[in-house]
């Protein structure tokens, strides 16, 4: 039990999914997107100092000490689990704190299109989750865990930073580890693990080269993999991912993607009619056409094939969000605001529809 107990049993009971705690400030919530006053007392540097003791585990605090930042879970009893980060700001710690909520979602509990089954289902290759911060990347990668986890007979092994979602063995044997305590660095324990006979392996966040490669070269063993990696559109996460690796790797790199990609699937959390957030999802699914893009080294094109490929799934953020205008899910002026081409969304609306990206396709 901590002293932030009530702080944080007050922020589930409001839906909050997160709380902000800085020095000499009013405890802050985030509900629906909108930052609102928690309604507790401002907390002192040295409350935040004794908070910050208290919250970090002992396989934190020598990262914090180097870093002046660490990551960890947190379970706090009548409240639930926590994602944490510990900072310091001007020399003082700060605290964001992400609820994870403790039933594993599913793809029709977040809203997200059924084709994303696709993923899951997938005997091999590379899945992409992607997106800015706080747009729900963790909780479909879960929810994607839990549907291989109730259908397929898998060896799943993630690995972590910090645990979030804990999974229940159903129909797949689970092994969950978490960097800092389980394993020194994602790379790490993504060098040993394909000896630990996985099926799928899920890596928590791509953040280093290495692991980067090693996720390909699983992948092109006959794995499928899960991983997240932020980028603001689906075609922007290749590049994005290349850019990792130095110049003189690059090309192998990226033949290494366009032989085991899966696909790329991206989010955008839009506050609806009716309060709350809801997903427009951006897909793209590794096609013939996607494939020869990324062989050929024309990925600005990416988009375009994302645009054309709704024959077989893919989807851009604009398409989504024309949809869900449509459906009288979200205004159109928020559509028009998360909108990645607002103009060409417009035109859409008022029944213009281009064929732009088909006739440039055409002529690569």
């Amino acid at each position: 039990m901590s002293s932030i107990r009530e702080l944080l049993i007050r922020a589930v009971e409001l839906g909050a999914s997160d709380v902000h705690i800085t020095p000499g400030q009013r405890p802050i919530l985030r509900i629906s997107s909108q930052l609102v006053p928690a309604g507790f007392e401002p907390l002192s540097a040295d409350d935040l100092r004794l908070i910050g003791d208290e919250l970090i585990p002992p396989h934190a605090r020598e990262r914090f000490a180097e870093y002046h930042e660490c990551d960890f879970s947190h379970f706090e009893e009548d409240a639930g689990r926590f994602r944490v980060n510990v900072f310091l700001g001007k020399g003082v710690p700060a605290i964001a704190l992400r609820y994870v909520k403790s039933e594993i979602p599913t793809l029709e509990s977040l809203n997200l299109p059924p084709i994303l089954k696709r993923c899951a289902e997938a005997p091999a290759g590379v899945v992409i989750i992607s997106g800015t911060t706080s747009s729900g990347k963790s909780t479909t990668l879960a929810a994607l865990v839990g549907l291989i986890n109730n259908n397929f007979e898998r060896r799943i092994i993630t690995i972590e930073d910090p645990i979030e979602y804990e999974f229940t063995d159903d129909r797949s044997t689970i092994t969950q580890r978490e960097v800092g305590l389980d394993t020194r660095s994602f790379a790490t324990g993504l060098r040993q693990i394909l000896r630990q006979d996985p099926d799928v392996i899920l890596i928590g966040e791509v953040r280093d080269p290495e692991s980067l490669r090693i996720g390909i070269m699983a992948a092109e063993t006959g794995h499928l993999v899960l991983t997240t990696l932020h980028s603001g559109t689906a075609a922007q996460a290749i590049p994005r991912l290349l850019n990792e690796f130095q110049a003189g790797d690059q090309e192998r790199i990226r033949l290494a993607v366009a032989a085991n990609l899966h696909s790329v699937i991206c989010q955008r959390l839009l506050p609806t009619v009716h309060g709350g957030l809801v997903p427009a999802v951006e897909i793209m699914f590794n096609t013939p056409m996607v494939r020869k893009l990324i062989v050929q080294n024309q990925l600005e094109h990416l988009h375009d094939a994302i645009e054309t490929g709704n024959e077989d799934g893919l989807q851009t953020f604009d398409q989504a969000i024309y949809q869900l205008i449509r459906q009288h899910v979200v205004t159109e002026r928020v559509g028009l605001e998360h909108a990645t081409n607002a103009e060409k969304l417009r035109m859409n609306l008022e029944g213009i529809f281009l064929d732009e990206s088909r006739r440039i396709l055409a002529t690569n």
